[in-house]
C-alpha cells in the first residue's frame, strides 16, 4: 500500500515541542486537551480550511510526558502549501498555547513518514535525590527520590538490557502488538547540578517502557535490588510487582532519528512488519 500524500497534496514535517503537564497526551481524545488536537486546531485555522487535517506522530506520548524533539507529518494541499508554507511557523506561534511550539516546517522528502521512517527515538528521564527535594523551577520535569541513588550501579544494571528482547516484562500490553524492541543506548549521567539523568534509545518504545526500565533501575540505585534484578525481569517477560512505572512528568522525548533521505521509504516499509525473535515463529 503506498503512503505518498494523495494528488495534489504535499507532505510537510514539523518539528516541535511542548510541555506535557496540561496534556492529556499526544493522540486526539474527546472531550480531552491533547497536543495533537491543538495542533491540527491551530493548523486548520491559520491555514483557513474547510476540513480537519491528520497529523502522523514519530512517537505517541503519555499524559504529563514533555517533548524537546518530536517530530510529526501533515499532508497539506499543494497549493495552500505554495502560497502560506513559509509563514506557516510564525502563524502557529500567534495560535498555538503557550506550552505547545513549532520550530520548523518543510516539505517532506519523499518517502518520509514520521511515525514509520524514524529509526530510533530518544528519551531522558531526570531524578533528583538532594534530601531537601527539587530545584522548584525544575520541578515539573524532574522527579524526586527520596534516596541517594547510585549512577555507577545503575549503569551496571543497564548493560544487561541492551540490544533486542522482548521487553514484555517492562510494557503495558496492547492486543496484536509485538513488544520486541531494540535498546540501542541506556546509561546514566549526573548533570553539574546533581541531577541523575537516564539518555533511553532504542528503535521504538511500547507503552510505558521508558518509565518501567527507570522504576526498575531504581531500586539499583538506592540499593534495594542487585544490578543484575532489571535483567532478570526482563527474562521473566512478566510484570514484577516490585517494579512501578515512575510518574510521566520526569521523561522528555528529545530527538528522533531518521535515516538518509533515499532510505526513507525503505524503512518506512520496513517498520510496518511484525517483529519476531530468532527461533520464536
Amino acid at each position: 500500500m503506498s503512503d505518498d500524500p494523495a494528488p495534489g497534496f504535499v507532505r510537510v514535517r514539523l518539528d516541535l515541542s511542548y510541555d506535557g503537564a496540561d496534556f492529556s497526551g499526544w493522540a486526539r481524545q474527546r472531550a480531552r486537551r491533547t497536543v495533537q488536537g491543538e495542533l491540527e486546531s491551530a493548523i486548520s485555522t491559520v491555514l483557513r480550511l474547510g476540513e480537519p487535517v491528520e497529523l502522523t506522530v514519530a512517537g505517541r506520548t503519555d499524559a504529563g510526558v514533555h517533548a524537546r524533539g518530536q517530530v510529526a507529518h501533515v499532508d497539506l494541499p499543494g497549493e495552500v502549501w505554495a502560497a502560506e508554507g513559509e509563514k506557516l511557523v510564525r502563524r502557529l506561534a500567534g495560535r498555538l498555547p503557550w506550552d505547545v511550539r513549532v520550530w520548523r516546517a518543510a516539505q517532506a522528502p519523499a518517502g518520509f513518514n514520521a511515525r514509520f521512517s524514524a529509526i530510533w527515538r530518544r528519551y531522558a528521564y531526570r531524578i533528583g535525590d538532594h534530601p531537601g527535594g527539587v530545584d522548584p523551577l525544575l520541578r515539573g520535569h524532574v522527579l524526586w527520590h527520596d534516596r541517594p541513588v547510585d549512577v555507577e550501579a545503575m549503569n551496571a544494571a543497564a548493560k544487561l538490557l541492551l540490544g533486542e528482547h522482548d521487553f514484555a516484562a517492562y510494557c503495558k500490553k496492547r492486543e496484536g502488538a509485538t513488544t520486541i524492541r531494540t535498546l540501542l543506548d541506556l546509561h546514566w549521567d549526573r548533570t553539574p547540578e546533581g541531577i541523575a539523568v537516564a539518555t533511553v534509545r532504542a528503535d521504538a518504545f511500547c507503552h510505558n517502557m521508558v518509565r518501567a526500565l527507570v522504576g526498575a533501575l531504581i531500586l539499583v540505585g538506592d540499593g534495594h535490588r542487585p544490578p543484575g534484578f532489571p535483567g532478570e525481569v526482563l527474562a521473566g517477560r512478566v510484570r514484577h510487582s516490585a517494579v512501578n512505572v515512575v510518574r510521566p512528568h520526569g521523561l522528555t522525548l528529545e530527538e528522533v532519528g531518521y535515516p538518509a533521505d533515499g532510505l526513507l521509504a525503505a524503512r518506512n516499509r520496513e517498520a510496518r512488519n511484525r517483529r519476531t525473535l530468532p527461533g520464536c515463529l
